[in-house]
């Protein structure tokens, strides 16, 4: 029994246990230049923009001597850059408020994730926010107000322009490039998409659209070492728990054959 209690306590004690790739993502380059983008965005959401245009600067040049452009491909390696030139560029210009330069490093920031993690990015917490803005052109398109229309329009763009770049990473091309037709279309012809009777449809199609793109990023994407540490571990429990039952067994055949002997 108290042999049974160790291999179930060695059972939880692997599972809690930190995995030990995190160790090795938590040194590795990228990862590096992860927190070098995170730094870079908590700085400019704090106003402080001399900090920022540093760190921004200062991972261009981590990001030429770590020598990781090999890690990345070319399509990668292009959204990167212009993601991250569009960071330093919005930081530089005075005539931009606040918000425009957050949500220009955010961009930078979530595309900077989405190369990094192996597993839910963080451009899909922004699901609540995207999702909210379109319900807000669903229902200003259902009452006919024009203004509306346009002003909750364009927060859902801007909203959604943040993380179209992370997205084109983390799903395959078609997919990407039907979701921005569908969102192009309706912000090229909203006058017509307004007037027309089927706007209902189309933005409802978009709804559905974005709603499988977040549900599917955020299934349970469990690391796969874990899933192979539990289905190990619990093949030793089952397999220690039947040969201790088999050896009981086996004990009682040995006491019934003892006994009929001596009778």
């Amino acid at each position: 029994m108290k042999f049974i209690q160790f291999i179930v306590t060695l059972f939880f004690f692997l599972i809690l246990l930190p995995h030990p790739l995190n160790a090795v993502e938590s040194t590795s380059p990228v990862n590096d230049l992860d927190e070098i983008a995170d730094q870079a965005l908590q700085m400019t959401k704090a106003g402080k923009y001399e900090e920022a245009k540093h760190l921004l600067a200062y991972f261009s040049d981590e990001f030429v001597s770590l020598n990781v452009q090999r890690s990345f491909s070319m399509d990668e390696l292009r959204i990167l850059t212009i993601s991250h030139n569009h960071a330093l560029e919005s930081i530089n210009q005075t005539s931009s408020d606040l918000e425009q330069k957050v949500n220009a490093v955010t961009k930078f920031r979530l595309v900077m994730d989405a190369l990094n993690s192996q597993y839910q990015p963080l451009w899909v917490e922004m699901e609540d926010p995207i999702m909210d803005a379109l319900n807000g052109v669903k229902t200003a398109a259902e009452n006919g107000n024009v203004e509306d229309y346009h002003a909750t329009l364009n927060v859902f763009l801007s909203k959604y322009n943040i993380i179209q770049p992370s997205i084109k990473l983390d799903i395959p091309v078609e997919r990407a490039q039907s979701l921005d037709a569908r969102i192009s279309y309706l912000d090229h012809y909203r006058q017509d998409v307004l007037e027309n009777t089927e706007t209902m449809s189309e933005l409802a199609s978009l709804e559905t659209d974005l709603q499988k793109l977040f549900e599917n990023m955020t299934e349970d994407e469990a690391d796969p070492s874990l899933w192979w540490v539990i289905i190990s571990t619990g093949s030793i429990i089952v397999s220690t728990l039947s040969y201790v039952g088999w050896r009981k067994y086996k004990g009682y055949g040995e006491t019934k054959k003892s006994e009929r002997q001596k009778n």
